[in-house]
């Protein structure tokens, strides 16, 4: 088995994503690889992050914009160092997740794609869909779904 050269973990701020997030540090570090770090976003003003923080209380902190996915971006590097990455590049991504992820992955021309399972065994994660399950089903590289939630 060849090692992985560039590896793209996706992350949403959530501690089950700096779960993934270290899984896929450690990984890098251990194959002396390039860990991209990706945050997607959409950028919004300041009505539409009060009437999105009282539909998704503990969840809001996914739709305010990018300074807050820059301090996620910055609490990755920090974790994905301190599991053993070296080589590390950080991406504030406007879009929805799946997609977003799947382009960089072609961007960065990436051999892995590393997901937490956050939303995986969820009621709308089998109706409507997860990241986990839509990279898993739609992207052209190894993906490895790790479990950050139980």
């Amino acid at each position: 088995m060849t090692a992985y050269r560039t590896i793209v973990v996706g992350t949403d701020g959530s501690d089950s994503s700096y779960v993934a997030v270290e899984k896929a540090a450690a990984l890098a570090g251990d194959a002396d690889a390039t860990l991209v770090l990706a945050c997607a976003y959409f950028p919004t003003d300041d009505r539409d992050v009060a009437a999105a923080a009282d539909v998704l209380k503990d969840e809001a902190y996914q739709v305010r914009g990018s300074a807050p996915t820059n301090e996620i971006l910055l609490v990755a590097r920090e974790k994905a160092i301190a599991a053993g990455a070296k080589n590390i590049v950080d991406r504030a991504i406007v879009g929805e997740p799946v997609d977003s992820l799947l382009e960089l992955v072609i961007e960065v021309e990436a051999d892995l794609l590393v997901v937490g399972n956050r939303g995986l065994n969820t009621l709308t994660g089998r109706l409507l869909g997860s990241v986990p399950s839509d990279v898993a089903r739609k992207s052209r590289s190894d993906v490895l779904i790790v479990h950050t939630v139980r």
